[in-house]
């Protein structure tokens, strides 16, 4: 079974800069669509970004555009998120998860993704 493993949290000053990870263990990504989440405490779980099995379509959240870049290594089985310009209210656990797919394009709703990881934490505070 596909296993995921979040990485690169970490507590930053607002303005700051984090580039997270997402590794697959033992499978390879190359047919998986693949997203990241946040939930921040009391809040439900929001998509933040996807990126399509080749890479070709990402989509992003209104909040996060211009801020956050999705991009894939598909050699290192390995999905990152770029987060620049970080706020308060980027505080949250951020997860990433993957559905299997054939289709070119990617859908940011939680209800699709079949593989979730532990999540890492991301905190913005000065």
């Amino acid at each position: 079974q596909l296993q995921l493993v979040e990485s690169g949290g970490g507590l930053v000053q607002p303005g700051g800069s984090l580039r997270l990870s997402c590794a697959s263990s033992g499978f390879t990504l190359d047919y998986y669509t693949i997203g990241w989440f946040r939930q921040a405490p009391g809040k439900e779980r929001e998509g933040v970004s996807c990126i399509s099995r080749s890479g070709g379509n990402t989509e992003y959240a209104d909040s996060v555009k211009g801020r956050f870049t999705i991009s894939r290594d598909n050699a290192k089985n390995t999905v990152y998120l770029q987060i620049n310009s970080l706020k308060p209210e980027d505080t949250a656990i951020y997860y990433c998860a993957a559905y299997p797919t054939l289709q070119a394009m990617c859908v940011p709703s939680p209800s699709r993704y079949a593989y979730w990881g532990q999540g890492t934490q991301v905190t913005v505070s000065s």
